[in-house]
């Protein structure tokens, strides 16, 4: 993989850059959509390749693991070819999972044993096969295996979970130097930053990762209940130790406010369910704040969904059809918005790039702010 960095803000860290792997070009500022399970949910390929169109996707290691299970993705050789995808995409090595598992996991100093949320069954993570295990799926971008911690997090056990990280975090790298590639493609290893929301903790692990030198580097254990304001602050201290010739990706991070605050500090790659999560429930972002389609001020509304937007699926179908469609509990209601969230996410990460690139960052960041308030729901 290869980062080049293009253009960086007079006035704040925004940067925008170019990312190129085997599977093709990265423009950066980047939201990547969530396929966790080899599927971004609730919008077809078609519409995801030609009306979407991202140069990277995401996928998740627990998941896929569990099914269709590694075996299958093996013979169909690998993700890209089993869900037809010919771009970019990165794994999580399924480390925020195993936080979110809670009462159904045990943690110690050799891995992470769980119960499976599909039938119950038991299995072991280990930093050594979740490298396996990443490089069967095949993506493009792989994550080390790390500890996520919950939000209040003790110090004391914030502490030591980031040890804890840091030794996975070798063992990462040992077992993979030993493991080949499976496909006629390389692959590129994301290490991860933690420590929870505490400063110490966050500049000790960010020292501590940038020991051994990695193309990129992500920063976890956010978005996870400390608030858009906490999580800016831990971008503030924790970012400036990260090279600046490198990547850097916020795990899991995805409101348009997150968003625009966090590359403004330096962050270069995002993802989150939210556009597609909340398309489901009847949410489409628009420039002017988020409607909730729920909402029956919209049952006689013929005005199209977003006439701002530049994409067609937005301007095709009114707001009064589509909230019958999420009232029917129609699937295609949901899918609809799916669709037009992922287009604004997209369209905004283009005006952010765009405006890093033109020295008007500022001035777009104000303009968003005047626009949209992030908590409109109309």
């Amino acid at each position: 993989m290869k980062f080049e960095l293009k253009s960086q803000d007079p006035k704040s860290k925004a940067r925008a850059g170019k990312i190129t792997t085997d599977h093709g070009v990265i423009e950066t500022p980047i939201f990547m959509p969530v396929g966790t399970v080899g599927t971004v949910k609730g919008v077809h390929q078609t519409e995801l390749k030609t009306e979407i169109n991202p140069d990277i996707i995401l996928g998740n290691t627990y998941h896929l693991y569990l099914r269709p299970t590694i075996k299958i993705l093996e013979q169909a050789g690998g993700l890209h070819k089993f869900m037809n995808w010919d771009r970019n995409i990165l794994t999580d090595s399924g480390g925020y999972q195993v936080y979110s598992l809670s009462g159904r996991r045990k943690i110690n100093e050799e891995g992470v044993k769980f119960k499976s949320h599909i039938d119950g069954s038991m299995h072991f993570f280990t930093p050594e096969n979740v490298m396996e295990i990443q490089r069967s799926i095949g993506a493009d971008i792989i994550m080390a295996f790390d500890e996520c911690t919950p939000y209040p997090c003790d110090y004391n056990y914030a502490k030591r979970s980031m040890h804890m990280t840091h030794r996975w975090l070798k063992r990462c790298i040992n077992h993979l130097d030993k493991t080949p590639l499976k496909y006629d493609y390389n692959q590129t290893f994301f290490p991860i930053v933690q420590g929870s929301t505490y400063e110490d903790l966050r500049i000790k692990s960010a020292l501590e990762t940038i020991n051994i030198d990695f193309e990129g580097y992500a920063v976890g254990g956010l978005a996870v209940g400390e608030g858009h304001d906490e999580m800016i602050k831990v971008l503030e201290y924790t970012l400036p130790i990260l090279p600046d010739e490198k990547v850097r990706y916020l795990m899991g991070v995805g409101r348009p406010e997150n968003i625009i605050e966090s590359v403004s500090k330096g962050i270069d790659i995002f993802d989150c369910v939210i556009p597609t999560r909340e398309g489901r429930h009847g949410h489409a972002y628009c420039n002017s704040g988020t409607l909730n389609l729920r909402n029956k001020i919209y049952e006689n509304d013929n005005s199209p969904l977003d006439e701002e937007s530049n994409f067609s699926i937005s301007k095709r179908f009114s707001k009064g059809y589509i909230h019958h469609l999420i009232k029917s509990k129609e699937p295609l209601g949901g899918m609809i918005i799916s669709w037009h969230n992922l287009n604004y996410y997209k369209k905004l990460m283009e005006d952010i790039r765009l405006s890093i690139i033109e020295g008007s960052f500022d001035e777009f960041k104000e303009n968003f702010y005047l626009r949209r308030s992030s908590d409109s729901k109309i």
